[in-house]
């Protein structure tokens, strides 16, 4: 139990906002849309939990639907970054030295020269402003960093003896990848989703702050933090509530994924033993 109080903490701090999102599709305690005028700048009681904005929305309500849309984006875009950052990482260890290892690994340094509000930025441009293109920037982002993972992880596996036994069965490097290599690195690549998932949580907001992500009338946390920006001094809440919604869904994850790696690598339980 000592050795997996952040697994369990982390775990319970995301079961609280994932709940919460699930929750937010089949009921809220009022209509995130709904403007009460006569409401607006509440403090929190027992009619609005968190109070009200500007516009007499439920802050309460406001936050679980916040909740759904950061969790979704970061899930989507992590899902893309993995989803073509491993395959491309795999071929690059299995062809080290060749082309295509060059060709990858100098497409992910011109990637990474550019931040994921920078591409955010070029991809609004051309297609507007929106979640879906949040999720097509922060995705992008995250290719490069699955990619290097993988390849940095597989370079060691591709000396080991098992391998050598596989490749003299007459094995092709491509099955040898999905066969050998991809299993003992998934654990490596679990652990690393889940700080990509809390950083994707984190883009989406700063993406939603400048006006990039989710568009109104949908919740974000990072907009509600726009918005609360020129009213700090006289309703202090209205920044602070969804400050420490993000603030504590990433502690959540980072121990989360923190707990993780201490649960999955087996040197570390060895040492632990």
């Amino acid at each position: 139990m000592r050795g997996r109080r952040n697994l369990i903490a982390g775990a319970m701090l995301s079961a609280v906002f994932v709940l919460a999102a699930l929750v937010s599709f089949v009921w809220t305690p009022h209509d995130h849309t709904t403007m009460n005028i006569p409401a607006k700048l509440r403090l929190p009681d027992s009619a609005h939990w968190l109070g009200t904005d500007h516009f007499g929305r439920d802050l309460f309500s406001m936050i679980m639907v916040g909740a759904r849309t950061s969790i979704a984006v970061a899930l989507v875009a992590v899902g893309i970054g993995m989803g073509l950052g491993v395959p491309l990482g795999l071929a690059a260890a299995a062809r080290k030295g060749r082309w295509i290892d060059e060709f990858i690994m100098r497409g992910n340094d011109l990637i990474f020269a550019f931040p994921s509000l920078v591409i955010a930025i070029l991809i609004t441009a051309v297609f507007g402003a929106g979640a879906v293109n949040a999720i097509i920037a922060i995705g992008i982002f995250n290719i490069p960093v699955f990619a290097r993972i993988t390849r940095g992880a597989a370079l060691s596996l591709w000396e080991r003896d098992f391998i050598l036994a596989a490749r003299v069965a007459g094995k092709s490097a491509a099955r040898i990848s999905v066969e050998h290599i991809l299993p003992n690195v998934g654990n490596l690549l679990i652990v690393q989703g889940t700080i990509q998932f809390s950083l994707g949580i984190l883009a989406e907001a700063g993406l939603s702050y400048v006006g990039l992500g989710a568009q109104p009338p949908t919740p974000s946390w990072g907009r509600m933090l726009a918005d609360a920006q020129t009213l700090v001094s006289i309703a202090p809440h209205l920044a602070l509530v969804p400050g420490m919604a993000i603030i504590t869904t990433v502690l959540g994850l980072n121990l989360l994924g923190d707990g993780l790696r201490d649960w999955l690598d087996p040197r570390l339980r060895v040492a632990r033993t």
